[in-house]
């Protein structure tokens, strides 16, 4: 049997994290929540709600289908501004999108 939707939700946020370069402490933040409620929803101790769910989706740039569909499906919707530059820091990175750099 494949990921239950829990699981599929928690490896796109990671997948997400990772392919933009991003922290916990940053979604965190984006969301207005602590980086522990982050970390708990991630660990599995507590539950990404569907508004919890919105609100990534949409901090990403992405539907939020997507997300719940996995972190492969997350991760190909993700758009190119929302992607960490190679090569470089993820504040770095974000910092040049901001400026009109990439």
């Amino acid at each position: 049997m494949g990921m239950s939707l829990e699981e599929r939700v928690r490896s796109a946020v990671a997948a997400l994290l990772h392919a933009a370069g991003e922290s916990q402490t940053e979604l965190a933040a984006a969301l207005g929540v602590s980086q522990a409620q982050v970390s708990r929803r991630q660990s599995g101790a507590a539950a990404w709600s569907l508004t919890d769910c919105e609100a990534v989706a949409a901090h990403y740039g992405i539907d939020v289908l997507e997300l719940l569909a996995g972190p492969t499906r997350a991760t190909e919707a993700l758009p190119a501004e929302h992607r960490r530059v190679p090569g470089r820091s993820a504040g770095t990175a974000r910092h040049a999108a901001v400026e009109g750099g990439v």
